[in-house]
């Protein structure tokens, strides 16, 4: 099923976010990268709704969301996550973010802990150092600086997607089906997106999270390799880390049926240990 959900901001401003929700079960809030639509989950969208309710939103400025004329934070960005759970009537959930995404994750522990039931962060990184920012940089040059959109997705993709990837054509059709995507991210949205995850670190605050979390790096990832992962599951008390060799910065897109056999078993051993949290019906339609 699919919404357009109103969901208000800590500033009290209203944004229609697009959110989809299928499956039952134990509850899973998905968050996805930069400009990444609900899509990008497709793979867990299908393959785990038997198991869990899956629920994903498209983030400001990303698909089917409106990017706001005001400021665009991940603090802001992860009180819109917090609204899709509050506005479903999800008490607490596990919540699994890739890259960007996984960033809005961990401030969501943060700020929201009561909603977050465990964490998986896929591609994750705590601080900005010298070569992230120079590649954000290079992002933030080449949405607008490649002669045609075609000519940034190739540029781009060469930094998240394997070699084998690129040779067997999975990167080609991947192309082709963003570009003809109807709702792809503006080159506005991709730039102010990217320079507010430059602008954002939670390495002295990751300590506080006391949810049990997974940090899962891939081992062939040039954009954030498995050195910023291990800092992240360093830093999160008792948080476990995998580098899975042979993949890259989208290992739920390009492993995904190991991602997400790996990532239930996860999920099914954190209900297993704890008291699940008590969730009101969703107030979706």
């Amino acid at each position: 099923m699919t919404t357009t959900l109103s969901t208000t901001t800590e500033s009290d401003r209203a944004h229609d976010l697009w959110v989809v929700q299928q499956g039952s079960g134990p509850d899973v809030l998905l968050i996805g990268g930069l400009g990444d639509p609900v899509e990008s989950w497709q793979f867990q969208l299908e393959g785990l709704a038997d198991s869990f309710r899956m629920t994903a939103f498209d983030n400001r400025g990303a698909g089917r969301s409106p990017l706001p004329d005001g400021p665009f934070t991940v603090e802001s960005m992860t009180d819109d996550a917090a609204s899709v759970l509050r506005a479903a009537g999800i008490g607490s959930a596990h919540v699994a973010g890739f890259s960007g995404g996984s960033v809005i994750a961990q401030e969501l522990a943060i700020r929201h802990p009561d909603l977050v039931r465990s964490l998986v962060l896929v591609s994750t990184w705590a601080r900005v150092d010298a070569y992230f920012e120079a590649m954000g940089r290079a992002w933030r040059w080449m949405v607008t600086g490649a002669p045609t959109e075609r000519a940034f997705l190739e540029a781009f993709f060469v930094w998240i997607y394997t070699r084998r990837a690129h040779l067997d054509g999975t990167v080609s059709q991947i192309v082709e089906d963003s570009l003809a995507f109807p709702h792809a991210a503006s080159p506005e949205a991709i730039r102010r997106t990217i320079d507010a995850f430059l602008a954002h670190e939670t390495a002295d605050r990751l300590p506080e999270i006391s949810v049990p979390a997974f940090v899962l790096a891939g081992a062939e990832d040039i954009a954030t390799p498995p050195r910023y992962g291990q800092v992240v599951a360093d830093l999160i008390p008792g948080a476990r880390f995998e580098v899975w060799d042979g993949e890259a910065h989208q290992p739920m897109q390009e492993a995904a049926d190991r991602f997400n056999q790996r990532v239930a078993e996860f999920w099914q051993e954190v209900d297993s240990t704890s008291r699940p949290s008590a969730s009101s019906p969703s107030g979706m339609r």
